[in-house]
């Protein structure tokens, strides 16, 4: 089976553990060399053809209760410029998905409450969160995510003409995290 077939075959994936013979290594090497193929991280790339926006729409036909949160919203909402190699899907706390093997998906169970907070539909038909929860998220997971990282998530929400500072302190009430976010954001602005 050619590389190519193989790539196909997990949706524009592939995982060097599963190569087959040395003249497969050797295909993965030319095709990284041609800019075809992107390594993600190590043992894991993708076909460069691959589009975001399909990834994402596969993503969430394997997980259709998801809503993509943290990394991919960020990525998604210009957040951040940090381009993560999994997806990153919210879902209820108590639900039982079985993940396919590509793409890779990083789930995060949340309560109901936050689940649902700030659910928006792109036009793909996709769900995500709005830029205000994404922003929440960051203050809220600030430890796991690290300061860099939030404080460029501030920054960029900033900068965005179409900020909302109101429904953001909504948000943080809701999440009781609004303390965290005015200690946080007055330094930052």
């Amino acid at each position: 089976m050619e590389l190519v077939d193989i790539f196909n075959k997990n949706g524009g994936f592939f995982r060097t553990k599963d190569l087959a013979s040395r003249t497969q290594w050797i295909e993965l090497n030319e095709m990284i060399d041609e800019g075809v193929v992107l390594k993600l991280k190590s043992g894991l790339y993708c076909l460069r053809q691959c589009s975001v926006t399909s990834r994402d729409r596969e993503v969430f036909r394997a997980v259709p209760s998801g809503v993509f949160c943290m990394y991919s919203a960020w990525r998604h909402h210009e957040l951040t410029a940090e381009s993560p190699f999994e997806h990153h899907l919210a879902v209820d706390v108590n639900s039982r998905i079985p993940l396919p093997n590509y793409p890779p998906i990083r789930l995060y169970r949340w309560n109901e409450k936050y689940h649902q907070l700030g659910t928006v539909e792109t036009a793909e038909g996709i769900k995500i969160y709005d830029v205000e929860k994404s922003v929440c998220d960051a203050l809220r997971f600030r430890k796991m995510i690290g300061s860099n990282l939030v404080i460029e998530v501030l920054r960029n929400y900033a900068k965005r003409d179409d900020r909302n500072f109101d429904k953001l302190t909504e948000y943080a009430r809701m999440m009781r995290i609004e303390h965290i976010m005015l200690d946080v954001i007055e330094p930052v602005l």
